[in-house]
């Protein structure tokens, strides 16, 4: 039990990813750390449900392999991603067409030849397919700088501008950063659009081994005993104590706010709010699979409210029992009027199968899923507040789980470098800097 007289170097407000990776950072320099958060378990948005056996992820977003922070992260190294089959599935006026992240310029023009007899996929004939596996291939091989040092505009109208067809914009490029960036019209900066490329050409589309929450349980559990407290509600903040619903008052050193937005703001009012982008995700049980894939499926057309959908049993089969199939779809927007019978048409004509015998697990819906990152955007917001106070989550980097570790890695470095200490030092010497 905690109590007054509890003290710890640093305590952190939120379990989320942002929190957990910044408390890894300092526990490995030595700091004690204590992170409180209010829901009962860890994880923040990366959350995932059971329901008859089903894994149920309440957001979806889709991680990529290139992601630096997954393999950097300390207490990620058991993690298990199961990847999507390579590229994506898209569909377009009733078919479906594979489109890969092509490695090169030759990888993609033999692709685009062996489609030569197969009807005009909706990005374009051979010479549009080959560059725009030129366009992947560059994107692979630019040093993140480099991208972020590029002038700034909205995604979409930068898009326009780099040599690729119209079709290939809309037929490919548009429904995949729509779906990586939870941003159906594309107002995003160029420069967030540009890095979730370049994560697409490097890698491969993936999802934790058991759900979402998987990643934030992993942090939690390699974290010393006692370290993280669940069901802890903090009423009000400052650089040497918080006060909590349940135990009162907690001294520390220095304070981390770790939590979305919105509870960032609320306990240090005047902290800017960002714009948020709303995720409607639907999860559906069948008797048999749709789709023999481990796809990503995005819909081209723009045909109906699912923006990308998959048959996440056939990415992941631990997500759904023994002969049944899960399929998860995201709606970019609030849940339509009826939205079962909605969504399940436009299913029906994403996969080509009947869906009368789907059976809706959840509706998970949240109208602040995603911070927003229009042009201009910020890629570093500033987690050091001042002395003894320090802010992070994905509203300081890329509104991606890569963004949220970053940004906990950079408060953590911005705590250890007030308290004199250098990532890395033993406990002795934070004793000799205190």
């Amino acid at each position: 039990m905690l109590s007054s007289a509890h003290h710890a170097d640093v305590v952190i407000v939120g379990a989320g990813v942002a929190g957990l990776s910044a408390a890894h950072q300092l526990t490995s320099a030595g700091v004690t750390v204590t992170v409180l958060e209010a829901a009962p378990y860890a994880g923040g948005r990366m959350s995932t449900e059971e329901i008859d056996g089903f894994r149920l992820d309440r957001i979806g977003q889709v991680l990529s392999t290139a992601y630096p922070e997954l393999l950097r992260t300390p207490g990620l190294g058991g993690l298990a991603l199961r990847p999507f089959t390579p590229g994506v599935l898209v569909h377009s006026e009733g078919r479906r067409y594979r489109a890969g992240a092509a490695g090169s310029a030759r990888g993609a023009l033999t692709a685009a030849r062996a489609m030569k007899g197969a009807p005009r996929p909706p990005f374009g004939g051979a010479l549009d397919q080959a560059r725009l596996g030129v366009a992947l291939a560059r994107f692979a091989a630019t040093p993140t700088h480099r991208l972020t040092a590029r002038p700034e505009l909205p995604a979409l109208e930068a898009l326009s501008g780099r040599g690729l067809s119209p079709r290939t914009v809309n037929g490919f490029l548009r429904p995949l950063l729509s779906a990586l960036l939870c941003d159906p019209e594309l107002t995003t900066s160029s420069r967030c659009a540009d890095l979730a490329l370049r994560g697409f050409a490097r890698g491969r589309l993936c999802v934790p081994a058991g759900g979402a929450s998987a990643l934030p349980e992993l942090l939690a559990a390699a974290l010393p005993p006692g370290t993280v407290r669940t069901g802890i509600r903090v009423t009000s903040a400052s650089t040497t104590s918080v006060t909590t619903a349940e135990h009162g008052e907690l001294s520390c050193r220095s304070l981390l706010l770790a939590t979305g937005a919105r509870a960032a703001a609320g306990l240090l009012p005047g902290l800017r709010m960002p714009s948020f982008h709303p995720v409607t995700v639907l999860h559906h049980a069948a008797p048999v699979s749709p789709l023999k894939d481990a796809a990503l499926l995005l819909d081209a057309d723009r045909s109906g409210p699912v923006s990308h959908t998959a048959v996440l049993s056939e990415v992941d089969p631990t997500r759904a029992p023994l002969g049944r199939a899960l399929i998860s779809s995201t709606v970019l927007a609030a849940p339509p009027p009826d939205a079962d019978r909605v969504v399940r048409a436009h299913l029906a004509r994403l996969y080509g199968a009947p869906t009368d015998d789907w059976e809706l697990l959840a509706v998970h819906h949240d109208h602040e899923a995603v911070p927003a990152m229009p042009a201009p955007h910020d890629l570093r917001r500033p987690v050091r507040l001042l002395s003894g106070l320090y802010v992070c989550g994905d509203h300081r980097d890329t509104s991606t789980v890569q963004g949220a570790l970053y940004s906990g890695r950079r408060a953590a470095h911005a705590i250890l470098h007030d308290f004199g200490i250098r990532p890395g030092y033993a406990t002795e010497q934070l004793r000799d800097a205190a």
